[in-house]
């Protein structure tokens, strides 16, 4: 997975110590109260919630905190939201935000956290096959290293091909089936 960019990490939901944070954006009309309830529905649901009600420290500053940390999803719970019957969904990897109505939220928070999932595995996932070259010699294998990563074959690679690459600088890692193989394993 991709655990990070310019305003700290992305955590992936099923990786994430918290995976929704609720934030009280002002503890008026009852907002307070309703966001207890949200994060209540969602522990039993078995999600990992964390319930922000800091509200003498500023809006903006605890949405960044917990960004920084990596929390896949943020419910922004204020009292102009309530009264329409929504909170505000919002995602870390994307940085989108939905209104959602209080009546689906547990649906909502459920299919963002496997679509985050989802789109988290295949960022990496892409930029990892972008990232790997299949080698036929050493010197392909040393300089697709150079980059990234090269997968070298146990023939090409020899008695002496590790300890050649290790003088290089660089570090073998575990040995896998042949290609055909992993291709069937692993797609």
């Amino acid at each position: 997975m991709v655990h990070g960019d310019d305003n700290g990490l992305r955590l992936p939901p099923r990786l994430a110590p918290v995976q929704v944070a609720v934030i009280l954006v002002k503890a008026e009309d009852g907002a307070d109260t309703a966001a207890a309830r949200l994060a209540d529905e969602l522990r039993s649901a078995g999600i990992r919630v964390e319930i922000d009600t800091r509200t003498d420290t500023s809006f903006g500053r605890r949405a960044v905190d917990w960004e920084l940390k990596g929390v896949p999803l943020r419910l922004e719970v204020g009292p102009r939201d309530l009264a329409q019957g929504v909170v505000v969904m919002a995602r870390r990897d994307t940085g989108t935000k939905t209104p959602v109505a209080l009546a689906g939220v547990l649906a909502a928070v459920t299919g963002e956290l496997e679509a985050i999932q989802s789109a988290l595995y295949e960022e990496a996932l892409t930029l990892q096959r972008g990232r790997t070259v299949e080698a036929a010699t050493l010197d392909d294998a040393e300089k697709g290293a150079t980059t990234g990563f090269a997968v070298v074959p146990l023939s090409v690679l020899g008695a002496d091909g590790e300890t050649t690459l290790n003088r290089a600088g660089y570090r073998s890692g575990a040995s896998r089936p042949p290609r055909a193989v992993y291709r069937e394993a692993w797609p």
